[in-house]
């Protein structure tokens, strides 16, 4: 009987492998000898595709950047930018959600790799056809990639032991009920993430219809905030900025 053929090595199976390795067992387990063995190939034929476990790295994170929605970006897109925010921070968490062992190389920025770079790409087009600055729509990304990555990084809940005993109201007067959040992990990171998205959701929104921070009239933006996610004002302030959109503004932008 003829033996079965092991699978070609490619590096679409190193990435699937590598990053199946560290879901498991994080950063640390990940070595060239480690994902040689796991392919069942020898060391130096992973470097026919890759020079190095870094690069390795790399393309495993931005597999996980390629999950991410980016749908409500595009220019025909009916959500308005607030809208298009919101859903995308959801996506982007529920990716991160996945593959949490990554989540602190991704919080280091894009870098080089293409989905990373996309993802930036596309909130910050998004935002400046909103009427945004391009100075604030890099503000805007550059904020939510701290709040998203942030809420990925760990769990709020997890940080209280189930344990009643722990928390001695002379000493904690305010935590008599802190014991239970462990088991309500979920629900509570669940809920921080919704109630700060919100927040500070809010907060743009406000800086957006009043014009602070923006250089443009708040009428202006007051429009525009109710556009599909096109700047449909034609005022010199909002047609600059959309203009700047182009200019090497955009090479400043941070990876949202």
């Amino acid at each position: 009987m003829a033996r079965p053929r092991k699978p070609l090595l490619s590096r679409d199976l190193i990435v699937e492998t590598a990053g199946a390795l560290v879901d498991a067992e994080g950063l640390d387990a990940l070595s060239t000898r480690r994902l040689a063995a796991e392919l069942g190939v020898s060391g130096p034929s992973l470097y026919n595709h890759f020079r190095t476990k870094d690069e390795i790295l790399d393309a495993v994170a931005d597999a996980v950047s390629a999950q991410v929605d980016l749908s409500m970006f595009a220019a025909e897109d009916p959500r308005d930018w607030r809208t298009a925010l919101h859903d995308w921070a959801v996506s982007y968490r529920a990716a991160l959600a996945d593959h949490p062992h990554l989540v602190p190389l991704l919080a280091q920025g894009p870098g080089r790799r293409p989905a990373g770079l996309k993802v930036a790409d596309a909130v910050f087009g998004a935002m400046v056809r909103a009427g945004w600055p391009p100075a604030q729509a890099t503000y805007i990304g550059a904020l939510m990639r701290y709040f998203v990555t942030g809420s990925a990084l760990g769990s709020f809940a997890r940080g209280f032991v189930d344990d009643e005993t722990a928390y001695d109201p002379a000493d904690y007067p305010h935590l008599g009920q802190a014991h239970l959040l462990a088991k309500r992990r979920e629900k509570v990171d669940e809920g921080a993430f919704t109630t700060g998205l919100r927040a500070l959701l809010d907060g743009l929104q406000t800086q957006y219809d009043t014009g602070t921070g923006t250089g443009a009239e708040p009428a202006a933006h007051t429009a525009t905030g109710t556009a599909a996610g096109t700047a449909t004002d034609t005022s010199p302030d909002t047609a600059a900025h959309t203009s700047a959109g182009t200019s090497a503004d955009i090479s400043a932008a941070a990876e949202a």
